[in-house]
């Protein structure tokens, strides 16, 4: 048997998510998992309402479970929470669907992509690099106000390029390899956003694990 998730996001790069939560369904579920991201993109109007992401992901990506992402940011947790309750609400037969989860970094995405020095290094094409990096500790890095900078940063210094060979690097295709080469995210259950959504995967019913404290 295989347990399918689909991931719902504030923007394009967010896609960045699916690896980490596939390792994290799979420290709970026996079964097989597979992610994937529903990119409202190709639809018009571009810009979709919550919602109307929510409503398309769930008739065009079938699943066992769907994750629900906005950053937190500014506006805070029980913000983003209410806006996502209200969304769900609004359509009638969620309840009919699969059991939705809630994905909230205090910041942003890339804050959770801060932690792993080997995978920014491997993700920049300079895995035997010594660049320093300045890396902060994980919980320093959810209250980065602009990890999305950070990283990039990061990935720039890792990549031990020169100025003019920086503009070649594509950042944004770095920062989901991050994410892909990535192996154990067990570090960022420092962090209580990330301890609050492992909580919501383990009372999943399918979820069978006792919880694992690596890979």
């Amino acid at each position: 048997m295989t347990i399918k998730f689909t991931l719902v996001t504030d923007g394009s790069s967010d896609n960045a998510l699916v690896p980490i939560l596939v390792w994290l369904c799979r420290q709970h579920i026996e079964d097989a998992i597979e992610g994937q991201w529903f990119d409202p993109r190709p639809f018009a109007p571009p810009s979709l309402s919550l919602p109307e992401r929510i409503d398309r992901s769930i008739k065009l990506f079938p699943c066992d479970v769907l994750f629900i992402h906005r950053d937190a940011e500014n506006a805070g947790r029980e913000k983003r929470l209410s806006e996502i309750a209200d969304a769900l609400e609004s359509l009638p037969d969620i309840e009919e669907n699969a059991p939705c989860i809630c994905v909230i970094p205090v910041r942003m995405t890339e804050a959770w992509l801060l932690f792993d020095e080997t995978a920014i290094r491997r993700a920049a094409g300079n895995p035997n690099g010594k660049m320093k990096l300045d890396l902060p500790s994980i919980r320093e890095a959810d209250q980065v106000p602009d990890p999305k900078k950070l990283l990039f940063q990061a990935l720039e210094a890792a990549s031990g390029l020169g100025k003019r060979r920086r503009k070649k690097l594509n950042l944004s295709v770095c920062r989901h390899r991050v994410a892909e080469l990535a192996k154990d995210f067990s570090p960022l259950r420092d962090l209580d956003a990330f301890r609050r959504m492992e909580t919501d995967i383990r009372q999943l019913p399918f979820a069978k694990r006792q919880l694992r404290t690596g890979r």
